[in-house]
């Protein structure tokens, strides 16, 4: 690995990863461990539904300091039944037990028969988020546009969060930006003739965070195989020589605008 040296003595924070996910059911605790001795401080899991929130908190649970839990409704998991889910989250939320809310959204990649209920729970979503001060982990697959109209009407100085998987425009990146949201940069940003390399250049370092989605989009040089939390540093090496700065400063940058945005620095 490159710059080992150096990685020894950085924090990095993957702030969304599937680590309760059944690819990691056989070594899940050894992938946490070797993230943790990478310096992936903090590895941010947000929820999908019910049938895996029971082994996400226990994952929360074993390492109380390292992975930390959100609760949300994913939209692939909004169906006609998603009244129930909804209150679950609602539920959930009135605990404190959470640093977040997501993952939320709109997905109209592989069906678009819910979306208008998509469209609700997201927005329902959003508006709890601002309820109980926490930022929302977004999801935005074939849906940009619906995503930007309905945060931009919920939006208030109390609503913060990160477009996770950025994958957008240099347009749809000042609009983020505008709002005052950051991006979640993955894998992708490894991938040969990625077209995001080309918008990140122009992205201010303040509006972006890492994040590896493991199990998937695994970044380069394992592309294709499982992802998991410690392969940030990767995404973070090619941050830094797209951005001509040091992996000391990549790491720096994304890992205080992720603690300020989560309020890391209050557990």
């Amino acid at each position: 690995m490159k710059n080992f040296m150096f990685i020894c003595h950085m924090i990095l924070i993957d702030t969304h990863t599937h680590l309760y996910l059944e690819e990691f059911d056989e070594d899940r605790n050894e992938v946490v461990q070797d993230a943790i001795r990478d310096g992936i401080k903090y590895m941010l899991l947000p929820r999908i539904d019910s049938k895996s929130h029971q082994v996400q908190m226990e994952l929360s649970g074993q390492f109380p300091q390292n992975c930390l839990s959100m609760m949300g409704l994913h939209p692939t998991s909004v169906d006609n039944g998603f009244e129930k889910e909804l209150e679950v989250v609602e539920n959930e939320l009135k605990t404190g037990k959470y640093i977040g809310v997501g993952e939320i959204g709109i997905d109209l990649y592989w069906d678009k028969t819910y979306k208008e209920q998509q469209e609700y729970v997201f927005r329902r979503q959003l508006q709890l988020a601002k309820e109980y001060n926490l930022p929302v982990s977004i999801h935005t697959r074939d849906s940009f546009d619906e995503i930007y109209q309905i945060v931009s009407k919920e939006h208030t100085d109390e609503l913060s969060g990160v477009f996770h998987c950025f994958t957008g425009t240099q347009e749809q990146a000042k609009q983020i930006m505008d709002l005052g949201f950051k991006m979640g940069i993955g894998g992708i940003l490894t991938f040969k003739n990625a077209k995001l390399q080309e918008v990140v250049k122009d992205i201010p370092m303040e509006f972006l965070v890492f994040e590896t989605d493991a199990p998937f989009l695994t970044p380069a040089p394992y592309r294709g195989k499982r992802n998991q939390s410690k392969y940030v540093v990767y995404i973070a090496e090619k941050l830094a020589e797209i951005k001509n700065i040091s992996l000391q400063e990549a790491a720096e940058t994304t890992t205080a605008n992720a603690t300020e945005l989560f309020k890391l620095n209050t557990l």
